[in-house]
């Protein structure tokens, strides 16, 4: 059974959360939380809080052991960004976007 955990609207480009989701798709969860916390990157504090929640979803909604889990996707999508700008040259606005990424974590029981 599939059991998921989304965060939304996590101030982050998703092109650098990518990096770290790839690290941890298809791993166990203790060895996924494991690699997160030792990984330098501000996306790998994120996507562990995404992870743990869809653990516990899995183990307090549906009842699954923690042993029987694996990360099966780990999906980093864009969201809205924030459109700035700042002074350049001879007074222009040189425009420049904050990124914003939904990430979901979805993960499921080896008994399929």
């Amino acid at each position: 059974m599939q059991v998921w955990a989304t965060a939304k609207y996590v101030r982050m480009a998703p092109r650098r959360a990518r990096l770290v989701a790839n690290e941890v798709r298809g791993l166990r969860p203790e060895v996924a939380l494991a690699t997160l916390a030792h990984l330098p990157q501000r996306a790998a504090f994120e996507i562990a809080k995404v992870l743990k929640s869809a653990l516990a979803n899995a183990e307090h909604n549906y009842g699954l052991e923690r042993e029987s889990l694996v990360v099966r996707d780990v999906r980093v999508d864009q969201g809205p960004s924030l459109k700035r700008y700042r002074a350049k040259a001879r007074g222009r606005p040189g425009f420049y976007r904050k990124r914003s990424a939904h990430i979901t974590v979805v993960v499921d029981d080896e008994s399929e």
